[in-house]
């Protein structure tokens, strides 16, 4: 790998392991009373969802999360309907260029009422490292959903990168796979 494709890699994970202080110290603070399991209305509901849920429920009381996944970037808001939550990101998971159904990168947290419930995960797998295994033209897929390609620069100051929702612990009106969750909120 050229050195100049490596140090920005190394530079990303190492800014997503340094947890913004008021977060970390508001999610120390939240009740970690389990909430109401997610019920799903969708009897077609997808293998990946299934896995997600089975992979994550442990994760369920955010003080489990800790210490593989921290908290990054604060609360991320739509651009125009909808929220993703508070990604805590393993940056170990981000870093190894693979995709693992039982293991996504993020977590999501909706911080509302000082309660943090876990609405979903991110899959994420940066296009450099997913690149150096797989041709150019192959786009990952996990567990038959096609992940989204992000370009850069983008909002959150990363590198190229392909990433999937999965909203397990959330229904989104928008489907199971879709970035923005009109049921999540920053507020």
């Amino acid at each position: 790998m050229p050195i100049m494709r490596f140090v920005p890699t190394v530079l990303f994970a190492a800014a997503l392991m340094v947890p913004l202080p008021s977060l970390v110290a508001f999610v120390g603070e939240l009740d970690a009373a389990p909430h109401a399991a997610h019920v799903d209305t969708d009897e077609t509901s997808s293998p990946l969802v299934e896995i997600v849920r089975r992979a994550t429920d442990q994760f369920r009381d955010v003080r489990r999360a800790g210490p593989d996944y921290m908290p990054a970037l604060g609360c991320v808001s739509g651009p125009v309907d909808g929220a993703m939550g508070v990604h805590f990101i393993n940056g170990a998971l981000l870093m190894d260029g693979a995709l693992d159904a039982n293991h996504p990168e993020a977590l999501i947290y909706e911080m509302k009422d000082n309660v943090a419930r876990l609405v979903g995960v991110e899959f994420i797998v940066l296009a450099s490292a997913w690149h150096e295994n797989h041709p150019p033209q192959d786009v990952p897929v996990l567990e038959g959903q096609l992940l989204n390609f992000n370009g850069s620069p983008n909002r959150f100051g990363l590198p190229p990168f392909y990433e999937l929702h999965v909203w397990a612990w959330r229904d989104n009106p928008r489907g199971n796979f879709v970035d923005w969750n009109t049921k999540v909120s920053c507020q």
